[in-house]
């Protein structure tokens, strides 16, 4: 008996070296890790507490981990303020599931400091209406834009199109702007912008386009770039003016429409059967397309098309700490 107790310890002995020694060698987390571990930690238990109902809990818990993951992200990116924008603020609007603003891309973000008016952001403008800044800046780490592209590639389903794998597909894609910036209202993609690359970026990519949460907005009014350089990803996108409109292409849409309406009527009306009308196809979405079609082709011979351009390598320069 004795003879067995003494190898149950020799094993137990053993045992407890080896863990000490795994430990040990045990690769360290790095900050990234650690914010990411923090995140999902708070993004558990913040959803339960809305789950439960304790939303005054829920909120408080926002408020405190929302300090601790900005302080960890500034460390992470360590990038000094930009001129005329404010301080870096976490680029998270929500820790709970389901929630508007729920999965946006984790960096630091800088909100201009001015409306496009130039009246002060973030108060009542002259009209009495609130003034939203006119550009703001995300900037990361390539590391942690790689890890938001991975989880967010079935992020609409596995049946939807979702935002490419590829780090420069996304940077032209406009479904990677609206979940990593803008999940109230979808990004619509008007054409790419020919700026100029900055020396010290890898890559860069820039694009006219606008926002809606239904039709195809009638002009493009902001732009969106985005750039690698030294190992961070800078995301930058503002109102512009003017705007991009081109009436010749509203006209084809608006063809369309009354095509589509003239289709509904006569098919209520037995002037069409069901078969006639399905074979009409979807003519609103395809007045859609031939619009897009026709504003990406004729964009660039618009004086404003190279305003566009002028104020989103602007913007670009801003982002880049130039």
């Amino acid at each position: 008996m004795h003879k067995v107790h003494a190898a149950i310890i020799r094993a137990a002995a053993a045992w407890c070296l080896l863990g000490a020694l795994s430990s040990a060698n045990a690769a360290p987390l790095s900050p990234e890790d650690r914010y990411v571990a923090a995140r999902d930690a708070a993004i558990e238990k913040i959803s339960k507490l809305y789950d439960s109902g304790k939303a005054d809990d829920a909120a408080k818990a926002e408020k405190t981990v929302g300090a601790d993951l900005l302080r960890q992200m500034k460390a992470i990116v360590a990038e000094p303020d930009r001129k005329e924008f404010g301080p870096a603020r976490l680029n998270l609007d929500a820790f709970s599931r389901g929630d508007q603003g729920f999965g946006l891309l984790d960096g630091l973000r800088f909100d201009a400091r001015v409306g496009e008016n130039g009246e002060k952001a973030g108060a009542n403008g002259a009209d009495g209406k609130y003034v939203y800044p006119k550009a703001h800046i995300i900037i990361t780490t390539q590391t942690l834009f790689e890890r938001w592209l991975r989880a967010h590639k079935h992020w609409w389903g596995k049946k939807v199109k979702n935002v490419p794998q590829q780090m420069r597909a996304a940077f032209k894609d406009e479904s990677f702007y609206t979940q990593a910036i803008s999940t109230d209202a979808a990004v619509v993609n008007f054409g790419e912008l020919p700026i100029a690359k900055s020396a010290s970026a890898t890559s860069a990519h820039a694009m006219l386009a606008a926002r809606t949460q239904d039709a195809v907005p009638d002009a493009a009014d902001e732009v969106f770039v985005a750039a690698l350089a030294n190992g961070k990803v800078y995301v930058a996108y503002g109102s512009i003016k003017p705007k991009v409109q081109i009436p010749a292409c509203l006209a084809i849409k608006a063809d369309y429409d009354k095509k589509a309406e003239k289709a509904a009527d006569d098919l209520q009306s037995n002037r069409i059967g069901r078969k006639a009308y399905d074979k009409l196809g979807d003519l609103r979405q395809q007045g859609e397309d031939a619009y897009k079609r026709c504003f990406t082709e004729r964009a660039p011979q618009q004086p404003s098309f190279v305003e566009a351009t002028r104020q989103a390598e602007a913007l670009l320069t801003a982002a880049l700490g130039k």
